[in-house]
């Protein structure tokens, strides 16, 4: 009985080791390539002279206290799409700086009050 015992264990073994050796390797080619940097975006001219134009407004109108704070708002949002090389999100938020810094110097011109005519 006892060499019946040994028999199955020793086969137990050999087929265990036999199972660990033909397990599949993978191939060096399948491993997945190394990764590439896209090429970073960078803003368009356009971007850049539509976000310097807008910094400009917005300084007019800080100077002559009538920035509106919503011109501020978009200029702080263009400047962050600029750090991320978002060309369009620059364009948008840099032309509504720039109206709304025109506008606020605009609103200067009007009366604080009007008195009936």
């Amino acid at each position: 009985m006892q060499k019946i015992m040994f028999t199955f264990a020793t086969a137990g073994l050999l087929m265990l080791t036999g199972c660990t050796s033909t397990m599949p390797t993978k191939p060096e080619a399948a491993q997945a390539p190394a990764k590439v940097e896209a090429p970073k975006a960078q803003l368009t001219d356009e971007a850049k002279k539509a976000l310097a134009q807008a910094e400009a407004d917005v300084k007019a109108a800080k100077d002559k206290d009538a920035l509106w704070t919503t011109a501020a708002d978009a200029l702080k949002h263009a400047k962050d799409a600029a750090k991320k090389n978002d060309s369009a999100e620059v364009i948008k938020n840099s032309k509504e700086a720039s109206d709304h810094a025109k506008l606020g110097i605009a609103q200067k011109q009007y009366p604080l009050t009007t008195i009936n005519k």
